[in-house]
């Protein structure tokens, strides 16, 4: 099993910042791939960006430039760095994890708003 935690989220502003951490305990043998999804209200839950072992980040379009996926693979932390926030990004942002043979964990999820 694997247990995720994120925190970092709250009320920001359009155009400021916030760093959500997601930390992973358990047993992360095999974790290949680690991430950050988000769900607004009334939408389906999304993709935001994923980052491989190795290090490869992948984002999904409306983020680009404006956030970044960081892994630190001896802590078993992930980070995700959002900058220039707009209204749009309001959302539940989960964390997620994958292993190579396919299983899926989930942490409980943190509200990030952007209100003025």
């Amino acid at each position: 099993q694997v247990q995720l935690v994120e925190s970092g989220g709250g009320l920001v502003q359009p155009g400021g910042s916030l760093r959500l951490s997601c930390a992973a305990s358990g047993s992360m043998f095999s974790i290949n791939v680690m991430g950050w999804y988000r769900q607004a209200p009334g939408k389906e839950r999304d993709v935001v960006a994923t980052i491989t072992t190795g290090a490869n980040p992948n984002y999904v379009y409306s983020v680009k430039g404006r956030f970044t996926i960081s892994r630190d693979n001896a802590k078993n932390i992930v980070y995700l760095q959002m900058n220039s926030l707009k209204p749009e990004d309001t959302a539940v942002y989960y964390c997620y994890a994958r292993r190579l043979n396919g299983w899926e964990y989930w942490g409980p999820g943190t509200q990030v708003t952007v209100s003025s």
